[in-house]
């Protein structure tokens, strides 16, 4: 059981991370262009990098990134407390 969510966590962390690097390249770009369309922003610095549709760039823009992997961080501190703890009851 735990496994399984170790490795959604890790899943869900990783996506974070990479909406977060998706969100610094699309402020950078935005400073540097900022009359252009977001839709040219995605076609010409975005998607040469990462590969993704205007949708999902409007789903990772609309994410609150910081907070949710400010809570991921603690349900992975929370399952290593849980393994520690559960590793003391058998020495």
């Amino acid at each position: 059981m735990s496994v399984t969510i170790n490795r959604s966590l890790g899943i869900q962390r990783n996506k974070l991370l990479r909406y977060k690097l998706i969100k610094e390249l699309y402020q950078k770009s935005i400073q540097d262009h900022p009359y252009t369309p977001t839709t040219k922003i995605l076609e010409y610095y975005i998607a040469p990098v990462y590969p993704i549709s205007r949708t999902t760039l409007y789903e990772i823009l609309c994410t609150p990134v910081t907070t949710e992997l400010r809570e991921i961080e603690e349900a992975i501190e929370k399952q290593k407390q849980i393994k520690a703890a559960q590793t003391r009851l058998f020495d």
